[in-house]
């Protein structure tokens, strides 16, 4: 897990450049790297996972010499990769395999990855470079284009250290006050954009979105016959990958069915839990971690400390947050770090399995419908009917509300998730994985039935409290689902004004801050 950051900007000088892959130290501590050819500069910052060796420092070298690569992320399948491919390495990192493959076989050689990553590959004859990202999106990537170049990073603030001149983009900003996070492609920045996930691009100089091809697609059929035991090795072999590290293992454990799931089958010595003494899922997370056999801890979290711990990341973010419960996942995240370098997560498993209940009985009883969608999903009150169209537009080829909605949930809401994560984790040098966003586990339950995914829809998550209901603690599987709480209207109580929705506060408290705090 690590921070990349690439330009071929003529005009930025180096100095300006390393002060930019600064910003992202905390996503590489443990070493910095820098290559430069005829105007292209390419920089890493890396946190040592695997192979914990300088010899796997970035910028990386092909054994041929022609290409360079800089890469954020895991390839969990890189050891069956270099035996079927017959590549010999001289290092134990995915990095070599990953850019062995690509000297081997182009893009071709995506769909064989099993992992997550963002990474750009340079072509040192003629400086054109090879850019892609994992099928999820679990790992992030920043574009900046304009006349002069490109400015490829892992976060919006070394771009925004890069250029002169910030703007903010309108229909981002709706985005965010209406459905809390951004779509897509688009960031709080004009010329600032996400690399989309799943596709690739070749490049000369410019960034041209038209030009990313896909290499993935999820087919949303619901029409296929899954077997609990598919599953049950699939999730399996999930956590079995992202056990594989040379720091130590740990994982989150809110004590509901997801996390203690991956807990588990980690079988790892750690877990983590976090709240405020008066509100918190500690009796829970204890009984699970207590029936796992783990070292369990309890990150209190004092009210004083949220609204000072949330502007401190804004301001290292240069993005608002998502949903309120990213700062305490980041203050769990900073005492995680004093003991584990990777922690699992359980991310994806409420796409996969349905677990948001009213929205999907919804979506699964009733003919498509914007005023209901809006109902059953946003966040804010604001209405902007508008907003939801232009996001839901890309889907307009299902046809049924269901459909609509998984295919929403598995590569849009999921998105926002995943960026929760990466923030809070890679704040604290901390590498986050969540087995649940597994591909092959994606493909096989996206043509699941709704029937099977919720017990004849009376039983959310069902498959998972079948396959593991003599496995965990019998409090996980019988909890109310009650999600990741915070209580905003007792944080925010002397912020503003007291007549807004909870969300309404936390929505505008992170914008109006970002803009008129952070940007002025």
């Amino acid at each position: 897990m690590c921070g990349i950051l690439f330009s071929n900007i003529r005009t930025i000088n180096k100095i300006s450049f390393d002060a930019a892959l600064e910003l992202m130290d905390h996503r590489g501590p443990d070493a910095t790297g820098y290559f430069s050819q005829h105007g292209i500069q390419m920089g890493h910052k890396r946190l040592k996972i695997q192979d914990l060796d300088s010899r796997s420092n970035q910028p990386f070298h092909s054994s041929c010499g022609t290409y360079i690569c800089i890469f954020n992320g895991e390839i969990y399948n890189f050891k069956e990769l270099a035996q079927s491919h017959s590549i010999e390495t001289k290092t134990t990192s995915d990095t070599e395999v990953l850019i062995e493959l690509y000297a081997m076989y182009g893009e071709k050689m995506l769909p064989m990855l099993n992992g997550m990553f963002a990474f750009l590959i340079l072509d040192t004859r003629d400086g054109s470079y090879f850019v892609a990202r994992d099928r999820l999106g679990i790992k992030p990537l920043y574009v900046y284009s304009s006349s002069q170049g490109v400015v490829v990073s892992s976060e919006v603030a070394p771009i925004l250290g890069l250029i002169s001149k910030v703007e903010l983009d309108e229909v981002g900003i709706r985005q965010y006050r209406k459905l809390r996070s951004f779509f897509n492609d688009r960031t709080l920045y004009k010329n600032v954009s996400m690399f989309p996930a799943a596709q690739f691009l070749y490049s000369n100089s410019l960034f041209d979105r038209k030009k990313c091809k896909k290499y993935w697609e999820i087919d949303f059929s619901f029409d296929s016959e899954v077997e609990d035991e598919e599953v049950e090795s699939l999730l399996i072999s999930a956590v079995n990958f992202r056990n594989l590290s040379d720091v130590p293992v740990g994982t989150y454990l809110s004590g509901g069915l997801d996390s203690t799931i991956i807990t588990s089958l980690a079988s790892q010595t750690d877990s983590w839990t976090v709240g405020f003494h008066d509100h918190n899922e500690y009796e829970y997370a204890g009984l699970a971690a207590g029936y796992s056999g783990t070292t369990h801890h309890e990150v209190d979290v004092a009210y004083k400390d949220f609204i000072p711990t949330m502007e401190s990341i804004i301001r290292k973010r240069m993005e608002p947050l998502s949903v309120p419960n990213e700062v305490l996942l980041y203050l769990m995240t900073k005492q995680v770090r004093t003991k584990n370098t990777v922690v699992l997560s359980g991310e994806g498993a409420d796409e996969l399995f349905f677990g948001y209940d009213r929205i999907f009985w919804w979506a699964s009883n009733n003919s498509w419908s914007v005023e209901s969608f809006d109902k059953y999903y946003s966040y804010g009150t604001n209405p902007d009917l508008e907003i939801i169209e232009d996001v839901m537009d890309g889907y307009s080829h299902y046809q049924s509300a269901l459909e609509k909605t998984s295919a929403f949930f598995q590569i849009n809401h999921l998105h926002g998730l995943l960026r929760r994560l990466d923030n809070s984790t890679m704040l604290n040098s901390v590498e986050g994985r969540v087995p649940f966003v597994d591909h092959r586990l994606v493909e096989l339950m996206a043509s699941a039935s709704f029937d099977y995914r919720t017990g004849l829809g009376s039983n959310v998550k069902a498959p998972l409290k079948r396959i593991f209901k003599d496995k965990i603690i019998e409090s996980a599987i019988t909890r109310k689902k009650i999600g990741f709480p915070v209580p905003i209207d007792k944080i925010f109580v002397n912020q503003g004004n007291d007549k807004k929705q909870p969300m309404d506060l936390w929505l505008d408290y992170n914008m109006d801050y970002l803009i008129n705090k952070v940007l002025t």
